[in-house]
């Protein structure tokens, strides 16, 4: 599970989203060679080699049987239909008929096969790309939007999907056949074979040209479809602050311009596209001219049959025929290649920095936690943390308090090695954590934040998510425990309750409850609670409290808070500032120093005995 390090509000939809996405605009880096995205895709082939090597001569099966057509249709001209010879036609009428019954039927099968093996590489595509999507640093996630990373598993996916499953075969055998017809024409007439090929070179010339402003186009109408979904997940997750503030207009506007965006991308990319049919109509035409031409010159003289001049104009139009379908396959095979770019661009992005080779389990924890003058900023010369050096006791309450961002959910980042330290050291129980396995350095960590995530599914799913094997009276006595077994038991179907997405269909109070009884049930040695008790009223604050001195009771404890109230028995009280310890020591120590903490305390209770 991934907590998110940041808060991230969507007060002003408009003043918030649109510097986003220009941001996103300016770092997206330019696309690989689409060789690259080719290459990256082949290992995903490799295992179906034999449907592939099936696909292949089934391909070439049909390719030859589809040059065999027009040469039987020339023979019949120039041995049968000159001569009226009934029975001889009606016998070639017959093997044409066949052959072309067999070109359909191997196209049929190996577009099957071809179905068949794409579904399956796409299906491990799709799984290897969100695989690694789980293996990637938090800093990875804070740079890009839910809705851009949700097109590269839907958008682009289905572009290489389109491509691969229904042009694959078209492709190659439109190039088998280019080069099937370009070897029969010369075997059958030098000359007009020659003229033919003075036409060949303007064709892929102009295919290449479209072909290179396609690719562009269908590139940024990927980029532009990923932002598109980002103000789409922004806006339709955001809804009660949309209607809070009255900024539908805003996100419609917003909207507006990014679907714009996304419109012009496409008419650009489309517009490129769509000449190559027509233009390559004419050219067909042409070639078809310029053969008829020389025949009919040749024809007279003895130097070719009609035959051959039939055969020539058929295996001319059969020629054109493969570009055209380029002409068609265009739009998905420049989405797809787009697509694939955007795919291993995150596939290729380097993993979160996993254990070292000589790692260590965390077995036993006594909880004892200290930063060794640790340094740490998310950008290079902007450190946020400074020097730091503190000491929680095994089983202490170690309070955290101070000013928004000045670092105390920083901590946290790097205790939980979210985030790794630019310098210094953090130990538990004496071992470097960077010593430790991740895995079993955060099975020990309990974590119950302010901004609670709980996913699609029942509230004992939810629950059970702090130890999967726990069971079903395990998660109702954590339940009972963070004082939500009466809101639970109230629900339509108690802890078979399904919740929706985000579930939305609690209050902000009941999904903290669920999450301090999630971080419960995970018994952890080390606890640590960001603002855990923000979201919930006094009354149920105060029960809150109890249930979590008791799970404190014997273990480690780094507290958040805000409300200075639920803290003030911590057995130590750090007061945060600008990435700095400022003072240090007990509630009544710092009361009497008159400093910050008291400047803190006296602002939030005036009027109240200290």
């Amino acid at each position: 599970m991934r907590i998110p390090s940041r808060r991230r509000t969507t007060g002003n939809i408009r003043a918030a989203m649109q510097p986003r996405l220009q941001g996103m605009r300016e770092t997206i880096e330019a696309a690989r060679d689409p060789r690259h995205a080719l290459g990256s895709l082949l290992p995903y082939l490799r295992p179906f080699r034999g449907m592939l090597i099936a696909v292949c001569g089934m391909i070439v099966i049909y390719t030859v049987l589809g040059l065999i057509g027009p040469y039987l249709m020339g023979v019949a001209i120039d041995r049968f239909i000159a001569v009226k010879e009934l029975a001889g036609l009606a016998t070639i009428s017959l093997w044409m008929l066949l052959v072309y019954l067999l070109n359909n039927f191997f196209q049929a099968v190996s577009a099957w096969l071809m179905a068949d093996v794409s579904q399956r590489v796409l299906k491990e595509l799709r799984q290897d790309l969100f695989s690694h999507m789980q293996t990637l640093p938090v800093s990875f996630f804070d740079g890009k939007p839910a809705g851009e990373l949700m097109s590269r598993l839907t958008n682009d996916i289905d572009a290489i999907n389109q491509a691969v499953s229904q042009n694959v075969t078209s492709l190659l055998a439109g190039v088998l056949s280019l080069f099937g017809i370009l070897v029969a024409m010369f075997v059958l007439d030098m000359r007009l074979a020659l003229a033919s090929v003075l036409v060949v070179p303007i064709m892929f010339a102009f295919t290449e040209f479209v072909a290179r402003y396609t690719r562009l186009g269908f590139r940024e109408l990927q980029k532009h479809l990923g932002e598109l979904n980002g103000v789409m997940e922004e806006a339709i997750s955001g809804q009660k602050v949309v209607r809070a503030f009255r900024r539908n207009e805003s996100a419609i506007d917003l909207f507006r311009r990014s679907n714009q965006d996304v419109f012009r991308a496409a008419v650009w990319a489309n517009s490129y596209a769509f000449l190559l049919m027509p233009l390559t109509n004419v050219l067909g035409n042409f070639f078809v001219i310029v053969l008829a031409g020389l025949g009919g010159w040749l024809a007279p003289q003895g130097l070719v049959s009609v035959g051959i001049i039939a055969t020539f104009i058929n295996y001319a139009q059969n020629f054109v025929s493969p570009l055209r379908q380029l002409a068609n396959m265009y739009n998905s095979i420049q989405a797809a290649l787009a697509g694939a770019e955007r795919v291993f661009e995150i596939i290729d992005t380097p993993a979160e920095v996993d254990d070292a080779p000589d790692a260590a389990p965390l077995e036993s924890v006594r909880g004892e936690v200290r930063f060794d003058h640790v340094g740490f900023g998310y950008r290079p010369g902007t450190p946020i943390i400074k020097d730091m050096t503190l000491e929680a006791r095994a089983g202490e309450t170690l309070a955290l308090v101070g000013p928004t961002g000045a670092g105390k959910t920083t901590l946290i980042n790097l205790l939980t090695r979210f985030y790794e330290i630019d310098s210094g050291r953090i130990t538990i129980d004496g071992k470097d954590i960077r010593s430790i396995r991740k895995a079993d350095l955060r099975r020990r960590l309990g974590i119950v934040l302010q901004d609670t995530f709980l996913f699609s599914g029942t509230v004992m799913e939810n629950i059970r998510y702090g130890r999967l094997a726990a069971t079903d009276e395990d998660c109702i006595a954590a339940a009972r425990m963070a004082g939500a077994d009466p809101f639970i038991r109230q629900l339509a179907n108690g802890y078979r309750t399904h919740l929706s997405e985000r579930a939305g269909n609690l209050s902000q109070g009941q999904r903290q409850l669920l999450s301090i009884a999630r971080a419960i049930l995970a018994d952890p040695a080390i606890l640590i609670l960001d603002e855990a008790t923000s979201s919930v009223d006094t009354r149920t604050e105060a029960r809150i409290q109890k249930a979590l001195l008791r799970l404190m009771e014997g273990r480690t404890s780094f507290v958040i808070a805000h409300r200075l109230s639920t803290i003030r028995d911590a057995g130590q009280l750090l007061v945060i500032d600008n990435g700095e310890i400022v003072e240090k020591g007990t509630h009544r120590e710092l009361i009497a120093l008159h400093g910050f903490y008291h400047h803190l305390y006296v602002s939030q209770f005036k009027g109240q005995a200290i």
